[in-house]
């Protein structure tokens, strides 16, 4: 029988040395959140462990006690020092690797969920929120549930038994919102991703500007299939334009985006959200024919690798899941891994595509997970392309601007080769 806990009271289910799991993205237990960051005390030796998503949840550990330690799968800004200090530990794993990582090496001793209220079979559902779960409650020694009225129950979402609850408290917390605004650039990107998708094809897109844009291309589209981490509004735009094949159960592990889409969510069966044991293994990516991954990237070089993470130098975000899919991609007959990005950033004065890899960026992506790098100006093809020629073609998709630049510096490279 679970114990009610009031809203007021989360903060005491925490004890020294705890091990706490906190699930982020739509999932985010705001409440129990909130109750730790008033009484910060409670966090005092504690080790929490998190999959906050950057640009939707904010991690806020200075509020907690400076002896907790955090481990999180990403990086954040406001995160420099703290990792510095030890107190956060980024863990530069992808999905796939947190999976196994949590059965391999995490026991806890607390597990917070936000779920929706129990059906008349006392299920309750994970909602738009799935991601680590089914694999984290098995090694918990107990679980806290926050009952949320506004968490949907979606029809295609895991559950969980209400009798499974240690702790149960009722919230009415509203969930976290994700609105991408598009650019003139996201829009030329994906116009051009969009050409290598065809009819019948099964797609993973992620969250940002061009996954919203790509959405936008694809309308056109027949039968498209979705198995992908994250989902959002466009996914709607899809379903709508008829698109998607609805005869077939498309998965991911989270949705998150506005309101509108948690409510539809609800009402559409042609949906599972699912743990990331599920959306992210290889074996499982592979056996998809025409699986094609779209991938976004902050810079890459001329040999074809991509930084996923680093920013002039500094730690921004984490793998994520596009290792995973990147990989099982070019594993699938008919597979296509796809890498899209604006060519320049700060304003046209940078270029995206370098011609190596700095010393402080990191190569999230190897040369041999990429298919192709597509940019506003076009479509670099790497699939089957030697040394030289992959050079020349992300050469030709750089900004005009840096082209020259670009060829004199693979030709110095390409002596030493």
């Amino acid at each position: 029988m679970a114990e009610y806990i009031a809203e007021a009271e989360l903060a005491q289910l925490v004890k020294p040395q705890h091990h706490i799991f906190i699930p982020g993205s739509s999932g985010e237990p705001s409440a129990f959140m909130s109750a730790l960051l008033r009484e910060p005390n409670r966090t005092q030796h504690a080790h929490i462990l998190t999959s906050y998503v950057p640009g939707i949840n904010k991690l806020d550990i200075d509020r907690f006690h400076p002896t907790a330690a955090v481990s999180g799968l990403f990086m954040q800004p406001g995160l420099h020092d703290a990792q510095r200090d030890e107190r956060y530990r980024f863990l530069p794993v992808t999905y796939a690797g947190f999976v196994r990582h949590i059965r391999e090496n995490v026991e806890l001793d607390l597990t917070v969920l936000q779920v929706s209220p129990p059906d008349e079979e006392g299920l309750c559902s994970l909602g738009p929120a799935v991601e680590f779960v089914p694999t984290v409650i098995g090694r918990s020694r107990s679980i806290l549930a926050l009952v949320n009225q506004r968490t949907p129950r979606v029809s295609g979402a895991a559950t969980v038994p209400y009798s499974r609850f240690d702790y149960v408290c009722e919230v009415d917390s509203p969930l976290p919102q994700y609105v991408t605004p598009l650019d003139d650039s996201s829009i030329s990107v994906a116009r051009h991703v969009a050409s290598l998708i065809d009819d019948g094809s099964t797609v993973q897109i992620g969250l940002g500007r061009v996954p919203a844009a790509l959405c936008l291309q694809l309308k056109d589209r027949r039968n498209l299939r979705f198995h992908s981490g994250m989902l959002s509004d466009g996914f709607v735009d899809l379903a709508a334009a008829g698109a998607i094949d609805e005869s077939l159960i498309h998965a991911c592990c989270v949705l998150v985006g506005s309101e509108s889409l948690y409510g539809w969510a609800a009402e559409f069966e042609a949906l599972q959200v699912v743990g990331c044991e599920v959306t992210h293994d290889l074996q499982t990516l592979a056996g998809k024919d025409r699986f094609i991954s779209v991938n976004s990237a902050l810079e890459v070089d001329l040999f074809g690798q991509c930084n996923l993470e680093h920013a002039d130098g500094r730690s921004i975000s984490g793998p994520g899941g596009a290792p995973d899919f990147a990989r099982g991609a070019r594993l699938s007959n008919g597979g296509r891994s796809i890498v899209a990005l604006s060519a320049t950033h700060s304003a046209g004065t940078g270029s995206r595509v370098v011609p190596q890899l700095s010393e402080r960026s990191i190569a999230t992506l190897s040369r041999v997970d990429v298919d192709y790098i597509v940019t506003e100006f076009g479509v670099a093809r790497l699939v089957g392309a030697s040394v030289h020629e992959r050079a020349k073609a992300l050469i030709d998709v750089a900004a005009p601007a840096f082209r020259e630049g670009l060829s004199r510096s693979w030709r110095e490279i390409a002596g030493y080769l």
